[in-house]
Formats: C-alpha cells, sequence, structure tokens
C-alpha cells in the first residue's frame, strides 16, 4: 500500500475517555489543507471511531426492548452481555478500514485515515484491542497516546455532557459508575514498549508518542493546542522517518 511520503498514512489516537481526541480530530479538520500537511503531517481526514457503532448498539437494544424482544448487546443497565463484543467493535474498525481501501487503492496518496477508540482493563484494555487490528491498518501505523489522569478523565466527561445530543462525538457522556468501572483502570503503563519509540503490536514495531493532556490543551486557546500537538507531532514524524530509513532495503548495483 503506497502511501504519500509527507503525511502519516494511518493514525491511532487512543486515550481514556473524554481525553481530548475528538477535540483533536476536529481541529485537525478545521485548519487549512496546508497547515495540515506542512505542521502537523496530515492530509485530508477520514476518521475511524466505534463509538458511532457502539451509540447504534445501544439504540438497537432500546428499540428491541419496546418491541418486547430480548436485547442482543446490552443488559438492562447498559453493559455489554459479552466482552468479546468489544473485539467486534475493533474488528467492525478494521472492515471499515478495508472498505475504504477497496473503493479508494490510492487513499493514502492525499488522505490520513484517523482511527480513535478508548479501552479499560476492565474489558481488556489496549493490548486486547490491539489484537484485533488488521494487518491492513499495521502496515502503516502511528500511534499517539493522550496522556490524562482518572481524575481529569472524569471531570472532562462531566463537563462535556449535553443531554440534548447523548450520541453527539463530542458531546457524549458516560453515566459515572460507568466510567468507574469501564475506564477507572488503564493498561497503558503495562505495555510493552521499546525505546519510548514503538509499540510491540503483533510483531510489528509500530511508533509512538505521548501527547500530555492533564493540563487540558484541547479546551484552551486553539493556538496553545496547535502549539502543543505539533510539538508531538513533529516527534512521531522524525520517529517514523528514522525508522524508514532505517529498514529501507538496500539497493542492489545494477538493479533497474
Amino acid at each position: 500500500m503506497q502511501g504519500s511520503d509527507s503525511i502519516f498514512s494511518t493514525l491511532l489516537l487512543i486515550a481514556r475517555p473524554a481525553a481530548g481526541k475528538s477535540e483533536i480530530i476536529a481541529f485537525l479538520n478545521k485548519i487549512s489543507h496546508q497547515t495540515r500537511e506542512e505542521s502537523f503531517h496530515m492530509g485530508k481526514i477520514v476518521e475511524i471511531d466505534d463509538f458511532p457503532m457502539l451509540w447504534t448498539w445501544f439504540e438497537e437494544d432500546h428499540l428491541l426492548e419496546q418491541m418486547g424482544k430480548p436485547r442482543l448487546h446490552t443488559d438492562e443497565e447498559g453493559y455489554f452481555k459479552e466482552t468479546y463484543l468489544w473485539d467486534l467493535l475493533v474488528e467492525r474498525i478494521s472492515l471499515e478500514y478495508q472498505k475504504l481501501l477497496r473503493e479508494q487503492p490510492d487513499l493514502h496518496e492525499d488522505t490520513t485515515a484517523i482511527i480513535e477508540f478508548s479501552r479499560g482493563e476492565e474489558h481488556g484494555g489496549f493490548r486486547r484491542a490491539f489484537r484485533h487490528l488488521s494487518p491492513e491498518i499495521l502496515e502503516d501505523l502511528a500511534v499517539i497516546y493522550i496522556d490524562v489522569s482518572w481524575e481529569e478523565s472524569l471531570r472532562k466527561n462531566r463537563k462535556r455532557f449535553n443531554p440534548d445530543r447523548p450520541g453527539s462525538i463530542l458531546e457524549h457522556s458516560l453515566p459515572e459508575e460507568k466510567m468507574r468501572r469501564l475506564y477507572r483502570k488503564n493498561d497503558w503503563d503495562k505495555i510493552e514498549k521499546s525505546e519510548g519509540k514503538f509499540l510491540n503490536i503483533q510483531g510489528h514495531q509500530i511508533p509512538f508518542a505521548v501527547f500530555d493532556n492533564e493540563n487540558d490543551y484541547t479546551s484552551k486557546d486553539e493556538r496553545i493546542l496547535s502549539s502543543e500537538l505539533e510539538k508531538v507531532i513533529r516527534k512521531l514524524w522524525a520517529i517514523v522517518q528514522s525508522n524508514k530509513r532505517e529498514n529501507k532495503p538496500a539497493s542492489l548495483d545494477g538493479a533497474g
């Protein structure tokens, strides 16, 4: 899968809930194409987020209950009936990415695919989710982990709640009891990292960087967010480019 030499092909944003993933994507979509490419190494952006998939399941279960039928995905309190449904969400993400490539094989000549999700230890954490990323996604993937404490995640979850838009990516919120059960424990610190530069995912060494958002840059003046995000992106881009140089096959004399 041939991509551009100036932009990320596929970027995975992971974090606790309400850490700032969606706000970063909204910012990147807002700025000019030139700034996005020159300062952030992003082309046109296509987003794959598991929240709309999850929300559809909640809506379907609510409708089924109204019809007097068994709920398919969740119990009456809104928890998944089976842990493997968290795996299915990542498989769905992988399928959506495969469909994008099938419809547009040259997608990454001018487009960056941004994938985002949150996971807590209660349902297997990021390590379990990584096992379900497809080979196509892993082929040219980079990762940004947005780092906030549990307390900050909980604060922002409360702050962003809009009861009139419960299915909105930017304004949805989880009940506090569900937040505590599903996301209080986080396995990021337990994931195998090599030299602070690479994640070991299914035997692939995937470049990563950490965006420290404990000071909530994603809710501040966009100039502050731009400056802080650019620092992280430049660090990640340098790791990606260095890795490509080190793994570039040596040319052979007389090769055509």
